[in-house]
């Protein structure tokens, strides 16, 4: 069985990684989504809310998992859940310079887990969690980018 991690910190869930992840899902016999923590990040949901979401996006889609691990380094969750492979989005160029040199750091973490780069669709390329939730922070419209679930839930955060 072929399975490969998607891992992110999901705050929040992009229609860019539900629509990668679910090409992913037609590669490999499983996809794990994994809820992580980038620690260069302020976040604005909390990790069960990030975890929560996801879950629910991918309720319907029969060969994706979601899991959790907030404390790890993403080879170890890929090792730890059997994944060969880790797939991982590029929007841009700038996309590809900072995804390479992690992939580098994780082929030198872990030399027999490969990462994978799908190019992101066209009408996503600019969209990004950071820019949706300054978008949504000063009542802009991100309907268009994101699941009903996430718009309603930055809703309800950013309306305190």
């Amino acid at each position: 069985m072929k399975k490969a991690i998607f891992p992110g910190s999901f705050d929040p869930i992009t229609n860019g990684h539900i629509d990668l992840v679910k090409r992913a899902a037609h590669l490999f016999d499983e996809i794990i989504v994994a809820v992580m923590t980038n620690t260069k990040k302020q976040y604005l949901l909390t990790q069960q809310e990030r975890l929560q979401v996801v879950e629910s996006v991918f309720s319907d889609v029969e060969n994706v998992v979601v899991v959790s691990d907030f404390s790890d380094l993403t080879v170890n969750v890929a090792e730890k859940y059997g994944a060969s492979h880790i797939v991982r989005g590029l929007r841009n160029g700038s996309d590809f310079d900072y995804e390479k040199a992690i992939s580098q750091m994780n082929a030198h973490q872990n030399s027999t887990i490969e990462t994978l780069f799908l190019v992101t669709d066209s009408k996503y390329e600019f969209v990004s969690s950071s820019m949706i939730k300054e978008v949504a922070g000063f009542g802009g419209d991100v309907s268009d980018f994101v699941p009903d679930v996430v718009n309603r839930l930055l809703s309800a955060k950013l309306e305190d």
